[in-house]
């Protein structure tokens, strides 16, 4: 099951340049900090040069972009997407398809990503050529530090999914839910809905990530889209009764292993299939979806300045290709092309979302209303 009939809302929020302070990750970058520095970036803004090699359509574009990889020799992809995985079997894949080119990856996560490109462009010494991971994209984007490009391939990615400016493309899709302790939570109480959660026995045993785009930030800025401002609060001001526990510095993954130790009979707003592969291990966990889940989709950008601009949309095309998205299914991502199905290990959730009611929060809508909803945490849960 592919998952293309869900029922979606789509969130189409436009950026504005005086809401450019996104938190992401623990490092809560100011990325007003970035856009000062103006030329050191390699230009403010988004360059929109109509004979960019980056923007060329033409029917030879394969073959100039071959031509002048071979010349380039190298490509270099910073990713958060997992190395054995993910990034060491595209590198492979990739390199059998053009041997000519010597494909180098990095991982960590978006924070880190964006440090890094941040202060290469800064210094004049980009390695990146391409950038891909969850809220990554958009930041670099709002940051002025990304050049838009054409890949034939997001013609197979559903048009939701697509970026009016063409200067990210969507590579998977995310699903967030919260995960349970199934030796904690008895299957007649697992959540089901979001007012669950306030049932007087989950009090002091529920946790959430703070300080992340995707974590208790995200979990806010959904119920904030689909519910409307006055309902979300005085959810949230419910839901702070409960007395949930706060972590900053532990990833989504890192707080699923927290509720499969037992420290946490519930954990909100994480990627809903990290504990179902768990439980394929024998983990005691398991995702529950509550209406609206909250849906994000990782991003891929061509960095300000590129040093291998061919080279980076080969790669691109690959990545987005039914190949490339073949190799994250393997991984267990969601891909984002129609044509190309998730693992059917993922089921449950696909199943599941079938007859759920799916709010997508669009890279747009994750840059304005993070830093609001981080703002009502504070001001609510601390």
């Amino acid at each position: 099951m592919l998952g293309y009939k869900y029922r979606i809302d789509l969130t189409v929020a436009q950026p504005r340049r005086d809401r450019i302070e996104f938190a992401m990750g623990t490092l809560k970058i100011a990325l007003a900090l970035a856009i000062g520095h103006g030329a050191a970036l390699i230009g403010a803004g988004v360059a929109r040069a109509e004979d960019s090699a980056l923007l060329y359509n033409g029917g030879d574009r394969q073959e100039r972009l071959i031509e002048g990889a071979r010349r380039e020799g190298e490509v270099t992809l910073y990713s958060s997407m997992i190395v054995n995985q993910t990034q060491r079997p595209i590198a492979e894949a990739f390199g059998r398809k053009y041997p000519f080119l010597k494909m180098s990856y990095w991982r960590a996560e978006s924070a880190g990503i964006f440090a890094k490109l941040s202060a290469e462009s800064r210094a004049g010494n980009l390695v990146a050529d391409l950038v891909e991971g969850t809220g990554v994209g958009e930041v670099a984007v709002e940051a002025g530090l990304a050049e838009p490009y054409f890949t034939p391939e997001v013609d197979a990615i559903p048009s939701i999914y697509r970026d009016a400016n063409g200067v990210w493309t969507a590579t998977r899709r995310s699903f967030f839910s919260a995960a349970y302790n199934t030796r904690l939570v008895a299957p007649e109480a697992t959540p089901k809905r979001y007012e669950d959660l306030l049932d007087p026995r989950w009090k002091g045993r529920i946790a959430w990530h703070i300080g992340s785009s995707s974590g208790a930030d995200l979990f806010v800025t959904n119920l904030r889209l689909s519910w409307g401002e006055e309902r979300a609060r005085t959810y949230l001001m419910q839901l702070a009764q409960q007395k949930p526990v706060s972590i900053s510095g532990a990833s989504a993954r890192a707080l699923v292993d927290r509720v499969i130790a037992g420290e946490y009979a519930i954990a909100l707003n994480i990627f809903a299939h990290h504990p179902l592969i768990s439980h394929a291990k024998g983990a005691p966990a398991l995702p529950a979806l509550m209406e609206p889940v909250a849906t994000t989709v990782g991003t891929m950008i061509v960095p300000k300045g590129v040093h291998h601009p061919n080279a980076a949309l080969l790669l691109a095309d690959f990545i987005l290709s039914a190949e490339g998205q073949a190799i994250l299914a393997k991984a267990d991502y969601f891909p984002t092309r129609v044509d190309t199905p998730s693992s059917p290990a993922l089921s449950p959730i696909t199943d599941a979302l079938a007859t759920t009611h799916e709010q997508f929060v669009s890279p747009d809508a994750l840059v304005k209303y993070t830093p609001t909803s981080a703002a009502m945490i504070r001001e609510i849960f601390q």
